[in-house]
């Protein structure tokens, strides 16, 4: 049948040689839906390294005190732990998503990985600050070449449309599940073996990724090798070392401080000077075509505020389970395992959702959803018996967030042919880990103003109270304005969803 209904006039096909006048049995179209055995196991590897990589960015934060007895930290300096891991993720990401293009996404992913593995087990073997702060920087270092070169990988996997939507969906499920399943499984190992543990369980995954991954990957490799773009190399990773450092110390000592305001708008000069560069570059590491693209643009800001708009609600809820309530470090973290089931759940609907409804609506959709259940959070009390408003909330809020953040990847990552896949998912990569920075420290402040110099459960549940009505504000406004102007100029991905529907 035709698009019409009618019955297109066509001769009608011959019987084949041999078998006059038998009608040959009808051939199943390839299906665009079905997975091979292949495509399955391949999923199954990059998933797992990325899995394995947002368990990282979560491991330790519940362990940080006992770290830092372990090897001399002082208070003051405890935070480093975490911050010099964010600094290298987030720094160098779209450095090596632009890499992963130039040299092969194949071969960065194992050379990464293979970094992770030797990263972890110095980190597991530390003596000193100074060896586990090296450690740390090299699993950021890692984690910024594996991340953006895994998803170019598995972009390219999976042709635009059901299948890719699937993946993507998939892969944002594990990565929010991991860094919940991070805070749970860091309390675990160090109440139960030793914080160390927390590295050590890197290595053989690590080892089991490096030793399959040659033989189950297929590379993409770029058909030429022009030269990389080191002037916008420099300018837009030390753009984003600064601004990530200054969002960091902003939630350290305040966003008025010489330090913070310094390192801000240093960040912002380079980034400026990095584009002003890429437009005069023969061999741009962005091209500013691809910057000026409405997918681009607002597909990475919801993802933006995906990832800013959850990771400092727990942080919030955190300061209200063990400040308010008296929770211990790991009952918070089991806590949160709800949050988790919520996040696997919405990654599961949320490639459904992206075919069936289009880009755009699942980014309001999801969006709505995260904010409804966001600001019902402002109802906690004093009384143990709120923990029950917490995890359904946060459950429900955990499936919008992730329609977001896949409507997001999946936006972000249309419409560009494959040799710029990597530059793709780095950019979406580096949305990630900036939100992931920026929310904590804008939550952080918005807490200390409510505050002042008020202490005690009631001071701290005033603070919490006020900063989850501006996150919840934040991704009602971030997620319309995105998805409306996704519709103008009317993508067809953005607008209605791939044409396979």
């Amino acid at each position: 049948m035709s698009a019409s209904g009618t019955t297109p006039l066509t001769p009608a096909p011959e019987p084949a040689p041999g078998l006059a006048g038998v009608p040959a049995p009808p051939t199943a179209p390839p299906s665009d839906s079905r997975m091979t055995g292949r495509q399955k196991l391949v999923l199954t590897l990059l998933l797992g390294a990325q899995f394995m990589v947002a368990v990282d960015f979560s491991i330790l934060n519940v362990a940080l005190p006992v770290v830092g007895e372990g090897l001399g930290f002082s208070l003051s300096h405890l935070q480093w732990i975490a911050t010099s891991f964010a600094l290298a993720a987030a720094g160098f990401t779209l450095l090596f998503g632009r890499v992963a293009d130039l040299v092969g996404r194949k071969r960065l992913f194992i050379g990464g990985m293979v970094v992770l593995g030797l990263s972890s087990a110095l980190g597991g073997l530390a003596t000193s600050p100074e060896v586990l702060l090296t450690a740390r920087v090299l699993q950021g270092l890692a984690t910024a070449a594996v991340t953006p070169a895994g998803l170019a990988l598995l972009t390219t996997a999976f042709k635009e449309g059901p299948l890719r939507e699937r993946a993507l969906g998939l892969n944002g499920a594990l990565m929010s599940a991991g860094f919940t399943a991070g805070a749970i499984l860091g309390g675990l190992l160090t109440d139960l073996l030793s914080w160390r543990w927390a590295f050590f369980i890197n290595v053989p995954v690590a080892a089991l990724v490096v030793a399959l991954a040659p033989s189950m990957i297929t590379d993409s490799r770029p058909t030429g090798r022009p030269k990389l773009d080191v002037p916008g190399a420099m300018t837009v990773t030390g753009g984003l070392l600064l601004l990530v450092f200054g969002l960091t110390r902003a939630g350290e000592t305040g966003w008025t401080t010489p330090t913070t305001l310094a390192a801000l708008i240093a960040g912002a000069v380079l980034l400026v000077a990095f584009v002003r560069v890429e437009r005069r570059a023969t061999a741009p590491l962005v091209p500013v075509r691809i910057l000026k693209r409405r997918s681009v643009i607002w597909g990475n800001t919801a993802g933006l505020i995906a990832f800013a708009t959850e990771t400092s609600l727990v942080f919030l809820l955190t300061l209200y389970l063990q400040e308010v309530l008296g929770y211990s470090p790991l009952a918070t973290g089991l806590a949160f395992g709800v949050l988790g089931l919520g996040t696997v759940l919405g990654g599961t609907l949320g490639g459904r959702a992206v075919g069936r409804f289009g880009n755009r609506r699942t980014i309001m959709t999801g969006g709505a959803v995260q904010a409804v259940a966001t600001i019902a959070l402002v109802a906690l009390g004093t009384s143990g018996s709120w923990i029950w408003l917490l995890l359904v909330a946060t459950f429900i809020g955990g499936v919008g967030n992730m329609l977001m953040i896949v409507g997001f990847m999946v936006t972000a990552t249309s419409g560009l042919p494959d040799e710029e896949q990597g530059l793709a998912t780095g950019l979406a990569t580096m949305t990630q880990q900036v939100g992931i920075t920026l929310g904590i420290p804008v939550m952080s402040a918005v807490v200390t103003a409510r505050t002042g110099a008020a202490t005690g459960p009631d001071a701290v549940l005033s603070g919490v109270s006020t900063a989850i009505l501006v996150n919840s504000v934040l991704v009602l406004a971030g997620s319309l304005l995105a998805g409306t102007l996704l519709t103008r100029r009317g993508g067809r991905s953005a607008e209605h969803g791939p044409a396979h529907r």
